[in-house]
């Protein structure tokens, strides 16, 4: 039986009663897995940026690389609530930012778009709502805006920037998101918030009084981490595997056990007895065209 895609009142509902699952990934098949383990959220991060592409950071990805990941990410997860991340520079403005969240919704069907900031982006946020789409704001540490921060470092560690992160989650869902995003924040600014908001209040980093949980799928499995954060817990850890794999298969390779029969494909004994026709009594044409055929003593 396939799960029903829940809605944004769905989440709303889930808030205090039920913990909400969200993931961060980018491609078709992990999008399948994770619908099937019952996944209920999907945000195509712009961490792509340094989880697949290798950058140093989020800054270089484009709005034409998200719509990419978001579509595949929507094939394979169909009934599953997908959240497309707006790329650094494509909100600057409360017009680019609605026409880059219409081309999130129009190419790659999404159900909702994410993007960073509290006072300062609430008139994109409202903008975009007021269009007739979804948004989930993003505090705390904000990795578009590191630079400013001093880093990828914890946010809401002193009274002063703890009240800050709060304010700016108030007009954040003033402005009328459905859910924030918390990300490395202290455990007791993400309790306050997730206390005082309406909406659900997401954590990544943000401690176990949130509304959700968020990790990226290349954390959870161990593939990679692009850093090493206290926030992150490796449920599996298949990098191991995975560099096993590729030894394995460059060592067979490399003594000539790979590939063997049972890995190629035969053509029928009869078939084959035409080929060899076929090439003898062609072999002069072929000679004339440069070609050389060699036959081989193949077993049939």
């Amino acid at each position: 039986m396939e799960n029903k895609k829940k809605s944004v009142l769905n989440f709303k509902k889930m808030k205090g009663n039920e913990k909400i699952t969200y993931v961060v990934l980018y491609d078709f098949h992990s999008a399948k897995l994770a619908e099937k383990a019952g996944v209920e959220m999907i945000l195509v991060g712009d961490s792509v940026g340094m989880s697949i592409y290798g950058y140093d950071g989020t800054e270089p990805v484009t709005m034409d690389q998200m719509i990419y990941h978001s579509e595949a990410v929507r094939r394979g997860a169909l009934n599953t609530f997908i959240i497309g991340d707006m790329p650094f520079g494509s909100y600057t403005n409360d017009k680019n930012a609605v026409a880059n969240a219409v081309r999130f919704y129009k190419e790659a069907h999404v159900d909702a778009i994410k993007l960073e900031g509290g006072r300062r982006v609430a008139g994109q946020i409202e903008a975009i709502v007021k269009n007739g789409m979804n948004v989930m704001g993003h505090l705390g540490l904000t990795p578009q805006s590191s630079g400013q921060l001093g880093g990828f470092k914890a946010q809401g560690l002193t009274a002063k920037s703890a009240k800050e992160v709060i304010l700016d989650a108030l007009a954040v869902q003033e402005a009328g998101a459905f859910a924030v995003l918390l990300e490395a924040v202290s455990m007791e600014v993400g309790q306050m918030v997730a206390k005082a908001l309406d909406i659900p209040v997401l954590s990544i980093g943000a401690g176990m009084y949130c509304d959700g949980q968020l990790l990226l799928d290349v954390d959870l499995l161990g593939k990679t981490s692009v850093f090493e954060i206290t926030f992150v817990k490796k449920f599996v850890n298949i990098e191991p595997l995975v560099l096993k794999g590729f030894q394995d298969y460059v060592k067979e390779v490399k003594a000539g056990t790979f590939p063997k029969e049972e890995h190629c494909y035969n053509m029928k004994p009869f078939e084959f007895e035409k080929l060899l026709k076929l090439v003898a009594m062609n072999k002069e044409d072929m000679k004339k065209k440069k070609y050389e055929i060699r036959l081989c003593s193949c077993k049939k």
